[in-house]
């Protein structure tokens, strides 16, 4: 099964202000995070993290990172400034050049949101980076003339519950046609 998240910031402790996270700190937040991606996630499982991944210090990073399960994939978000080789030696697969298309299901992976014209047609974005705000309440960042909701899919951590989504609960919340 595939699955997506973003944006879980593991060990930020002012993301749990920014976003207004439930979590009396950050202990308690990358506990359920990890906990909620292990309950869903098996070793055979593909997830594709669509970046700011972890803040603050490698080994901590390093400790958490070893314990997720799954066949794990990084496009590399703004706060995802590590070494490729410090992500993969964890046990991340780092994918270089985003956007990436999943193209038998007719997606574009990325970290920021990206513009319907640098979209093949029929292709969703799957994106994270706004965390729990819509694009339009980005306006200044995303104009809806470039940014159609239609084509996009905020799959940030605060908007999944804390959880990976798989990509059948994509395709039945957002009814987009699904291909393998």
């Amino acid at each position: 099964m595939i699955y997506f998240i973003s944006d879980t910031h593991f060990n930020h402790t002012n993301i749990i202000k920014y976003c207004n996270r439930p979590f009396k700190d950050v202990y308690e937040m990358n506990e359920v995070l990890i906990d909620n991606w292990n309950k869903t996630i098996n070793e055979d499982d593909e997830i594709f993290h669509l970046g700011d991944l972890a803040l603050g210090g490698k080994a901590n990073f390093k400790d958490i990172a070893r314990n997720l399960n799954g066949k794990k994939y990084l496009i590399r978000g703004n706060h995802d400034n590590w070494s490729v080789d410090t992500y993969e030696s964890v046990g991340f697969t780092v994918l270089k050049n985003p956007p990436i298309k999943l193209s038998n299901y007719k997606l574009v992976l990325s970290h920021v949101p990206v513009q319907d014209n640098q979209m093949p047609e029929g292709f969703v974005n799957v994106h994270g980076h706004i965390h729990d705000k819509s694009l339009y309440e980005c306006i200044e960042k995303y104009d809806p003339q470039q940014f159609s909701i239609k084509k996009h899919i905020n799959i940030s951590c605060d908007v999944t519950n804390f959880k990976p989504i798989s990509i059948e609960a994509l395709k039945e919340k957002y009814d987009f046609e699904l291909r393998k």
